[in-house]
């Protein structure tokens, strides 16, 4: 049993699928875990593979909220830590808002360990640079709206495409023709480049490269409607010819001198 004496609840973010992309301080909770709660429909089963022997290790793929309140409740009453594993990472659609508030109202502590999310994991199976010098610095996390979940009225996908900033989509692939016509009208070219990532580093993971205007056609074409992020935006061009200024010789930094001299030695540190 946990020594913590009102219990803990820790949200750790399982990566995008493979097992091998947790974090280790992820690994180490589920290890240490007197409760495990996870979704064999979001995360993949050798995540939880390591939780010790006699740990209650709990599916909630079918569960609500309210399902998982009285566990919350048992730990805080003896003391337990529950390693509550989430898909991706847990502060982007984890909807661990209202879980913590249960925490709170039970008075269990808890706190959160980030994850690798499908839009990191998806770029570096692509091998692709999200910002790229003078081409995007910038990234927008969105999803397209219309759905079951509401949407803030000034965040649009079409809005968002105005900025030519690389885009990561979640939550859209079922509507994915309404998501290539909003980001064509936003102003994205026709041949923007895109990443279509379904289940990224899952044994049947299947990464796309296309155009923007073959973006709908591509993903029907493979029967992508769910479990599936989209890139979108210039810097994901297969070939770029832009410099960082980081590298550049004559780019001076805390560590460097604008000739290349390093200012800091390795045994002065």
């Amino acid at each position: 049993m946990n020594p913590r004496a009102q219990g803990e609840v820790v949200f750790v973010g399982a990566g995008p699928g493979a097992s091998d992309l947790i974090t280790l301080r992820g690994a180490r909770v589920i290890a240490e875990a007197d409760i495990v709660i996870w979704a064999s429909s979001l995360v993949d089963e050798g995540i939880v593979a390591g939780a010790r022997p006699g740990a209650l290790v709990i599916d909630s793929a079918s569960a609500s909220l309210e399902d998982i309140t009285p566990l919350y409740q048992r730990a805080h009453d003896e003391g337990l830590l529950v390693a509550r594993v989430h898909t991706g990472d847990p502060s982007i659609y984890g909807a661990t808002a209202e879980q913590r508030r249960i925490c709170e109202s039970v008075g269990i502590p808890h706190r959160t360990i980030p994850g690798v999310s499908a839009f990191s994991a998806a770029a570096a199976r692509m091998d692709a640079e999200i910002t790229v010098p003078e081409v995007s610095q910038s990234l927008i996390l969105t999803r397209l709206e219309g759905g079951r979940t509401p949407m803030p009225p000034r965040e649009t996908v079409r809005g968002f495409a105005a900025h030519g900033a690389t885009m990561a989509l979640y939550l859209s692939a079922a509507r994915n023709k309404v998501l290539q016509a909003e980001l064509l009208a936003g102003g994205y070219p026709d041949d923007t480049p895109c990443i279509v990532g379904y289940r990224v580093s899952w044994p049947n993971e299947l990464m796309l490269r296309c155009r923007l205007d073959e973006l709908s056609a591509t993903m029907k074409e493979h029967k992508l409607w769910k479990h599936t992020v989209v890139l979108v935006g210039p810097a994901l061009a297969e070939e770029s010819t832009t410099r960082s200024h980081l590298y550049h010789p004559g780019f001076r930094h805390e560590f460097r001198a604008s000739d290349g001299t390093p200012l800091i030695t390795r045994s002065e540190q």
